[in-house]
This record gives C-alpha cells, structure tokens and sequence, in this order.
C-alpha cells in the first residue's frame, strides 16, 4: 500500500510574522498569475524533469471531493513518446515543441480502493486530533461515509445507478439536498477535481519559471492506447511543458471586463 504523506500548516499559523509571510504571499501570487500564460511555442531549451516532478507532487495538494484524488498523472520524457503523444494532440505547435507533457488522468474506477485508505488515515487522525469523548462518534461518521456514502455514489453501472440514485430526488422536497447524483453528475465531479490539480501544477510550474498550456483538442483514444491505460480511466487534461519563446505568446492577453462576471449578492 502507498505510504500516506501528512501535511501540517500548525507551523505557519503560528508563525510570528505571519501577517508578513501573508503579505509576501500575495505579491508572489499575483506575480505568478499574470506570468502563467496557454504558451503555444517552447524554445528548444530541456527543462529539470525532477523539478516538474516535484511541481506535481505540489499539484496533489489541490482540494479533491470528499478527499478522493481520483486520478492519475503521467509525465511524460522519453522523445519518442512525447512525439507519438504530440501526434495524438492533433499536432499541435505547443504539443510538438514540448520538452515534457503531463496527461491528467481519471481514476473513478479506483474509489473503494482510495476510500479504504482515506478511513485508514482519518481513524488515525481523529485518534491525534480530537477530544477523547468525541472520537468514537467522528470514527463512525466517518465509516459511514467511506464505507457506504462512498461507494454508493461513485459506483457505476451503464447509467443505471445513477437513475436510481436520481430517484433520491425526492427527498428535496423536504430539504436541500444534492441533486447532481447520476452517473454523468459524479463523472463531471471527478473531472473537476481533477482540473484542479491541473491548474495547481500550472501555477506550481509557473513560480519554476517554466510555461505551460492545457490542451483540450487531442484523441482521447489513441492517448489511452500509447500510455496503456484500463478501461475505467479517462484522459481530463493534456498540459505541455516547456520553456516559452516570444512567438509561443499570441499577443495582450483578454479577458472580460471584471463586471461581466462579477457578482455581489
């Protein structure tokens, strides 16, 4: 079984200066975000494979529904298969001029796998982090989760249990409740949290000084096939790597006025 990693911000909110530390944070982030551009153009310069490595690793700090990290990443080195995967992506400038490539991939397949050993860490968890005369309760809200909730929403029978738990609906009447519950609904759900560890790498990648770019235009299929993926995974995202050329950036970058898309309610 993978080792589990802990991660503790107990460290940093204790920090004296941490009003400091917050405000150089900002300044580094919005850096960061104007500097992330969708290059379409790298230079022939090689890039630090262990250091896009490691922007990966960060990229697994993004948040994920119900804590499930339903996917998988695939870095991609070797030349003759970055070639073979430029191919796939349509032969796309930003797919031929890559130096690397990382394929975002769905693991929907693996959900009581990954909810077994989510239960495992959480029993240990509340064990270290909560009050005695409240564990056994928190243990067992969680069981419940892992080891019904779970698996009842994330299963998936050709559309048929997702009508049925569509049929749950009814509840809805009485109370708010969740109501994206079919099997396209939880598929959707695992994309985007999927897509978040994307942008995460992006940004991870961008504060490296590398350049990136998030293909959507590619054969699916064909990717499955060259990385030898099973049946119950999905390719999410393609993300090219490299290190941009001033051609690679097509001119000011546009985005809506802010009030389009603002509101305040």
């Amino acid at each position: 079984m993978p080792s589990v990693v802990h991660f503790s911000l107990f460290a940093f909110k204790t920090t004296q200066n941490s009003k400091l530390i917050t405000q150089n944070l900002r300044t580094v982030l919005k850096d960061i975000l104007n500097f992330r551009r969708a290059v379409r153009y790298y230079a022939p310069t090689p890039i630090s494979e262990e250091k896009v490595r490691e922007c990966l690793r960060l990229a697994t700090l993004a948040p994920s529904g119900f804590n499930m990290q339903l996917y998988e990443l695939y870095h991609i080195t070797d030349k003759a298969l970055l070639e073979k995967l430029a191919k796939a992506c349509l032969g796309q400038l930003t797919a031929t001029t890559a130096q690397q490539m990382v394929v975002f991939v769905t693991r929907q397949d693996k959900h009581r796998q990954h909810a077994k050993m989510i239960l495992e860490f959480e029993r240990g968890n509340i064990q270290r982090n909560s009050p005695p005369e409240r564990q056994a309760k928190r243990i067992k809200d969680k069981e419940k989760l892992y080891q019904k909730l779970i698996p009842f929403v994330y299963s998936r029978f050709f559309g048929l249990l997702g009508a049925f738990r569509k049929l749950s609906g009814v509840i809805g009447w009485f109370r708010p409740m969740v109501r994206e519950l079919s099997e396209g609904d939880i598929r959707v759900e695992v994309h985007k949290s999927c897509g978040l560890v994307a942008q995460t790498f992006m940004l991870a990648m961008a504060e490296e000084g590398y350049d990136t770019c998030p293909l959507g235009g590619y054969d699916s299929h064909r990717i499955k096939k060259l990385l030898h993926l099973p049946y119950g995974a999905e390719v999410s995202m393609v993300v090219t790597c490299g290190i941009r050329e001033e051609r690679g950036i097509c001119g000011e970058r546009f985005r809506l006025p802010f009030e389009e898309v603002y509101r305040n309610c």
